[in-house]
């Protein structure tokens, strides 16, 4: 073609067709250079927590559709009980799903593009193994059942060697997460005492866990473990194979929160990042929205540029301790989560969050992306969006009343509440209101809660007597009464992302210690 043809086309493009060269013309260098500076984690993933809280199969496929639509790539599933055990089918509870089930959702997420990785705790955190009496002699302690003993090993590769085998079966992934966190009961027992003793706690930690990895490479898989242990004893990462991927889990504290991180990347060692949507001191009653919205600011950014492979959103359902209902010679009857949290229904804002905040060079700005959120997605206003940030950030606060400073602070976090109740009330959502019909659920909570504990800090205080009791009867049974409109609400809004019997449980537990003190002022027997 002749300049002169050339120029003659494309003075017609440009005539009839302006807008051809718009995003050449208008995209700046500083932008372009921020566009090609998002190097994705190559690991992607969302953790999901099934030890309490166990989602129907029907909302966990539901809910791993919408995430791959976000972009998450991995799955990391901590089944817990809920996972349909064959050899050890002790473990399993009411709520365990059909191996069918886990062989259907891992082909579904497969054909979603999205790893389902299993995490099965090998050290801490198996109360729900170590409850059975079928297991009780890998027990580190008889009182605080957390905890296999690591100086029982053979019994201990005997039982994981199985367990991985299992998950193994109806998992493809080539990683298997092993847990070994928050092991707070290193050296408890008379022989590895003596040991932690004679060669170190580090050592005791290393050994077990090295055995544990051994299990899983000879299975041709990846162990993944968390990495709170292994900062705190990093000569332990000399025991263990080189391909092990290890998990800083952060869920708002410094970066060496746990331990000298840096020293370790600085051997090549594989990292994941994992902040938390869902964690202390989030419970029924309360959740630090701002400090997770800041958890990810801060946090992902910092694994980005410290060469972190991975990105694993962590969600708890619970912290992970436990209460037990006790018999004779410590026979486990049953036991008993010490912190609830509100599902993970009510929390697509922070999922969402996530999803942008992975996608994006620049620290996640939390209120800019709420207000653009609340227009974006419940059709509000941006007025009205930055009303949404600040019911959100509302005296967070775990209350207390215990002294008269509690009950005063207490007062002014219900007033507060109730502001933000007030401008909750301004606000009707366009689109999705289901979703926001959680947001407003919690916060109803939150001010129930409040109001519940002005009239518990009146019981518990030095000068209460009878008579005082006949004035506070009135109001706990208002209280009483309010609670069945919320339990129906919250009944309404998990129908079908929780079993029936489990949305009952959970509105057990909260109203109990409200049942409790009514009972007593009333003699109620």
């Amino acid at each position: 073609m002749s300049a002169a043809a050339l120029f003659a086309w494309l003075t017609i493009i440009i005539l009839f067709f302006p807008g051809a060269f718009a995003f050449a013309e208008t995209q700046k260098p500083a932008d372009k250079a921020k566009t090609e500076a998002v190097k994705p984690f190559p690991i992607r993933g969302f953790h999901i927590d099934l030890r309490i809280e166990v989602m129907t199969m029907p909302a966990l496929k539901a809910f791993a559709k919408e995430l791959a639509g976000m972009g998450i790539n991995t799955l990391v599933m901590e089944w817990e009980a809920s996972y349909p055990y064959e050899k050890h089918a002790t473990i399993s509870n009411k709520y365990a799903y059909t191996r069918e089930q886990v062989k259907s959702f891992v082909a579904y997420c497969d054909s979603l593009g999205i790893d389902v990785i299993p995490l099965q705790q090998c050290f801490g955190h198996v109360e729900y193994i170590l409850r059975h009496a079928r297991y009780s002699e890998l027990r580190e302690s008889r009182k605080d059942i957390s905890q296999v003993c690591p100086s029982q090993i053979e019994g201990d590769k005997k039982l994981f060697t199985d367990l991985f085998s299992d998950m193994a079966s109806l998992h493809k992934s080539k990683y298997i997460h092993i847990g070994g966190d928050e092991t707070r009961l290193l050296g408890h027992c008379p022989v590895c005492s003596a040991k932690a003793a004679e060669e170190g706690t580090g050592k005791l930690f290393a050994d077990y866990i090295a055995e544990m990895c051994k299990i899983v490479v000879g299975m041709g898989k990846i162990p993944v473990l968390w990495s709170d242990i292994v900062l705190k004893y990093p000569e332990a990462v000399k025991q263990l194979p080189k391909q092990t991927v290890y998990v800083d889990w952060n869920y708002g504290w410094k970066i060496n929160h746990f331990g000298d991180i840096g020293k370790l990347l600085d051997q090549g060692l594989t990292f994941w990042g994992s902040p938390a949507i869902r964690s202390h001191p989030d419970n029924w009653y309360t959740t630090d929205w701002e400090k997770h919205f800041n958890n990810q600011r801060d946090f992902i950014p910092y694994a980005r540029k410290a060469g972190y492979q991975g990105m694993v959103m962590t969600s708890w359902s619970t912290s992970g301790v436990y209460g037990f209902t006790w018999d004779t010679n410590y026979e486990v009857i049953d036991m008993h989560a010490i912190r609830n949290v509100y599902p993970l229904s009510g929390f697509r804002i922070l999922v969402a969050a996530y999803a942008q905040s992975l996608k994006q060079a620049e620290p996640l700005n939390p209120e800019k992306f709420v207000v653009q959120y609340a227009q974006d997605r419940f059709g509000l206003t941006a007025a009205e969006g930055e009303k949404l940030w600040k019911i959100l950030i509302v005296s967070p606060n775990v209350v207390k009343v215990d002294t008269p400073e509690d009950v005063a602070k207490l007062d002014s976090v219900k007033k507060s509440v109730d502001a933000a109740k007030a401008m909750m009330a301004t606000l009707t959502p366009n689109d999705h209101q289901k979703e926001f019909a959680h947001l407003r659920l919690m916060l109803d909570l939150r001010d129930f809660y409040l109001a519940f504990k002005q009239v518990e800090s009146v019981y518990e205080s030095d000068n209460y007597n009878r008579e005082m009791g006949k004035v506070i009867l009135p109001r706990l049974k208002k209280l009483l009464d309010e609670s069945k409109d919320l339990n129906a609400r919250f009944a309404e809004l998990n129908k079908g992302f929780l079993y029936p019997d489990e949305i009952k449980q959970q509105n057990h537990i909260r109203n109990e210690k409200l049942k409790n003190i009514y009972e007593a002022v009333a003699n109620v027997r």
